[in-house]
Formats: structure tokens, C-alpha cells, sequence
């Protein structure tokens, strides 16, 4: 599906489940650190952890990014709506 309207974005059951299984690795990843930290685990273990998590975050910011630009922007020029560009370049300046 390739919809975009009033701000809610269709996405696929498959689309859906590959977010689903990423962010769950997500969680358990925190949850693990979360642990290692109340078990006074090496600072530089820790560090390794937080780097895993934020590459991971990266990947599934990337992924959703290059959704919305591949749908909901594509759209919303077709449809002669360039609001649509500020509103990513706002999204580029949080992820710098």
C-alpha cells in the first residue's frame, strides 16, 4: 500500500512485522543494558551495548525515512503538495 492521508500512513502487514521484530530486538537490548548496569557491569561493556542499540535505531530510522519518502512524499508531489519537502528536511535536521 502507498497511502498517505491526514497524516496516517498505511503500511503493510509485512512492513509492519518487520518493524515489529526490529523494535523488539530494540527493547530486549535496552532491557539487557538496563540489567548490566544494575549489575555494575564494566562501563566499556556498556558503552559496546549503547553503540549496538544506536546503530540499531539508525537502521530503523532509515527504514521508515526511506518509506515515507518513497510513499507519502512521492504522493504528495504528485498531488502538487511541496509542503511535503520542508516537512522532511525538518526530519533531516533530527536525525544530524
Amino acid at each position: 500500500m502507498e497511502e498517505c492521508e491526514c497524516k496516517k500512513t498505511v503500511r503493510t502487514e509485512e512492513e509492519k512485522r518487520d518493524i515489529e521484530v526490529r523494535l523488539n530486538r530494540i527493547i530486549g537490548q535496552m532491557n539487557g543494558i538496563k540489567r548490566m548496569v544494575e549489575e555494575d557491569r564494566y562501563c566499556g561493556d556498556v558503552l559496546i551495548q549503547l553503540s549496538a542499540v544506536d546503530r540499531a535505531l539508525k537502521s530503523l530510522t532509515s527504514l521508515v525515512l526511506g518509506r515515507h519518502m518513497h510513499t507519502c512524499l512521492v504522493k504528495d508531489i504528485q498531488n502538487g503538495s511541496m509542503e511535503s519537502i520542508d516537512e522532511l528536511m525538518e526530519l533531516f535536521k533530527r536525525f544530524q
